[in-house]
Formats: structure tokens, sequence, C-alpha cells
């Protein structure tokens, strides 16, 4: 290293000691206080060498220390339809060649991993009711019913986060409490609580909108049925490489 060893300015015994001194006397000063007394007892420096010298001294206090998250443990569900969890995809515009925006809603059940699909025109409160409306008629056909469903704090979900009027229940909120269904939302800006939902919309993305186009609602709404047939009889590795159909007809025969 060239760095000198000595320097003509550098600080003098006697003001080192001042330094440690008032700062063992005063260990939670500030650095402007510190420097203002040090100031009135004959200190000449500026703050910024007083800082460095503090910082070679190892007297200044560390970044706060984050604490450490901690996961929750996942619960594992039991039977079918104890909780869905419903979101919604943007379909690329890629998809789109007359550039009108469509929507995907998805909800799967997190115990049989069973899927419903449908398509909108908008992504809002409306259509998150009717979404949901139909997700229940459709899972009651399937056996079962359902007990509680988890979605994001959206505002096509909930007015949890709206800060421009009186906090009110969504229509999505209302149509959930007459069908009998508690809702559920996860923590903010944590999409992992959503875990299943969102893995599922990446494989969408990988097996369907990378080589699908639609030319209008209508169209997208009868290629997006043939999809959600395919993807409720693919074999999946967290149900033993059966397929959602499959697992849910095994476990209703096992125990009727």
């Amino acid at each position: 290293s060239k760095r000198p060893h000595a320097h003509p300015n550098q600080h003098t015994e006697a003001e080192l000691k001042l330094i440690r001194d008032i700062h063992r006397r005063n260990p939670r000063l500030g650095l402007i206080d510190l420097w203002c007394r040090l100031r009135d007892r004959g200190y000449t420096r500026c703050p910024e060498s007083l800082y460095r010298v503090l910082k070679r001294m190892g007297a200044l206090p560390g970044p706060p220390r984050k604490q450490t998250y901690k996961p929750k443990p996942y619960e594992q569900m039991t039977y079918p339809g104890q909780r869905v969890q419903i979101d919604v995809k943007v379909v690329p515009r890629a998809c789109c060649p007359n550039g009108q925006r469509l929507f995907q809603y998805t909800a799967i059940d997190e115990f049989s991993r069973l899927r419903y699909l449908a398509a909108y025109e908008e992504q809002s409160t409306y259509s998150s009711a009717d979404f949901l409306k139909k997700t229940y008629a459709f899972f009651k056909k399937q056996g079962f019913t359902m007990e509680c469903v988890q979605t994001d704090n959206g505002f096509e979900f909930t007015n949890r986060f709206n800060s421009t009027q009186r906090p009110s229940f969504t229509l999505f909120e209302k149509t959930a409490a007459d069908l009998g269904i508690r809702h559920k939302l996860i923590r903010p800006y944590t999409p992992r609580h959503n875990g299943k939902v969102e893995r599922s919309h990446r494989e969408d993305q990988r097996r369907f909108y990378d080589t699908h186009r639609f030319y209008s609602l209508a169209d997208f709404d009868a290629q997006l049925a043939v999809h959600r047939r395919t993807s409720n009889n693919r074999p999946m590795r967290p149900l033993q490489y059966n397929s959602p159909n499959a697992f849910l007809r095994a476990y209703t025969v096992q125990h009727v």
C-alpha cells in the first residue's frame, strides 16, 4: 500500500482522547451533537473529519438488524373444498391480435388441484362475483362444496386498502357471504401465499398462451374450456402422478 503512515493534518492524540472521552460518557449522542460539544471544548475540525475518526474507531452505530423471517408452516388440506385459491391472469397482448384486453379467472382446489377457468373482458368485482357463482356450481357438480376461498388484496376482490372512501364490502364478498363461503385474504405483497394458483398460471403461460391466439371473447372462452379439461386430466407429481380428476374420484370412492 502507498498510503502514507502519517499526515501533517491528522488528529492529534489530545484530540483523539477528547473524542473518546466524550463519546464514552455519551454513547447515544448523534454526530452533530457530539461535534458541537467537542467544539465547545476547543475542537477545530469539521464534522466530516469527526465522522471519519468515529468510523475508524468503530463508534458509529451499525445498520438496524433485520428481523429473521420465520415462515409459517403450511396447513395441508384434508378434503376437497376446504380451501380454494382464486386469482386473475392477464392474457398477453400477443395472444389478442385485435388489441382486445382479456382476463382468465382461475380457481384451484388446494386438496385435489382441480381447476375451474373462465374468460372475461374486464377485471372487476362484478366479474369476480360472477366467477365465484360459476365456480361454486362447478365444484358442487363434482361432488363437494367450497368452504373457504382465498384471494389476494386486489380491488376486484376486496376494498381492504381503498383509502378514497369508507371501507365497504365488494360484490365479490357479498356473493361469498350469500353462498356461505368464508373469504380469506393473504398477506399483502406476498403472492407465494397463493402459490398453487400462481404456479398454475405459469404452466398456463407455457402450455397454452405461448402457442394460442384468440380473435374474440367467445373464441377465447371455447379454447380455454378445452385447456381446462386437458389440465384437469394431466398427471401431477403432488398427487402421486394422478390427474386431479382421477385423484378426486379415488378420494370419493374411498370415503363412500
